[in-house]
């Protein structure tokens, strides 16, 4: 087996609540022995709406050097960890639409066997966290992965309270994601490492 494994945490956020539990993701990830890349995806959104929101462009400008994500990243990675605010239960548009663009990779059967496990934030309680990572899964399932969640593996997801990934309910973007979120997200992280770390030991053997 060569090296660390390798994970990729990808995500969209507008005004950083998505970006701190991607930072939480890359922590927990590191904490297993993992080498990590943080990628956002590429912004959609006309400057002008940017502009009009004082958080979003306040945003923008603090993750302008964090890198945009290409394809190369999911063939890089051993492990890939998507972040999205929730739009109506489903994915932002944002991530979804790099989503879109990995047909050439599915087709060659590079995303095949690779751990995959996903977090999410919204604007009011429950707000669709569940059905947003569940829908999520569709595409891991359709690229041959291995979906890793946290479970209740943990006593902190009782507290938590979401076995399917990290999740966090912001009110409207003016709580920062909590311990609990970020012990949640962090948790799916470091599971995710420990389960593609096996599963690469498992092949190589």
């Amino acid at each position: 087996m060569d090296g660390r494994t390798k994970v990729a945490v990808i995500y969209y956020s507008a005004t950083g609540i998505t970006y701190q539990m991607a930072l939480a993701a890359v922590e927990g990830a590191e904490q297993a022995g993992a080498e990590v890349r943080l990628r956002k995806v590429r912004e959609l959104a006309p400057e002008e709406a940017i502009r009009s929101n004082s958080g979003w462009h306040a945003h923008q400008l603090e993750t302008q050097d964090v890198m945009e994500v290409e394809l190369d990243d999911l063939t890089w990675a051993d492990v890939v960890i998507f972040g999205t605010p929730t739009r109506y239960g489903v994915m932002a548009a944002q991530l979804k639409q790099f989503i879109d663009t990995s047909g050439p990779l599915w087709s060659q059967g590079v995303l095949v066997n690779k751990v995959y496990a996903g977090f999410c934030s919204t604007a009011t309680t429950h707000g669709g966290q569940e059905a947003t990572l569940l829908s999520m899964f569709n595409v891991f399932y359709h690229w041959g992965g291995i979906v890793v969640t946290p479970g209740y593996v943990e006593p902190s997801q009782f507290i938590a309270g979401n076995p399917y990934g990290g999740s966090h309910t912001s009110n409207n973007g003016e709580t920062a994601p909590d311990e609990v979120a970020r012990t949640a997200t962090a948790l799916t992280a470091r599971r995710a490492v420990q389960i593609s770390t096996a599963l690469r030991a498992g092949l190589a053997g």
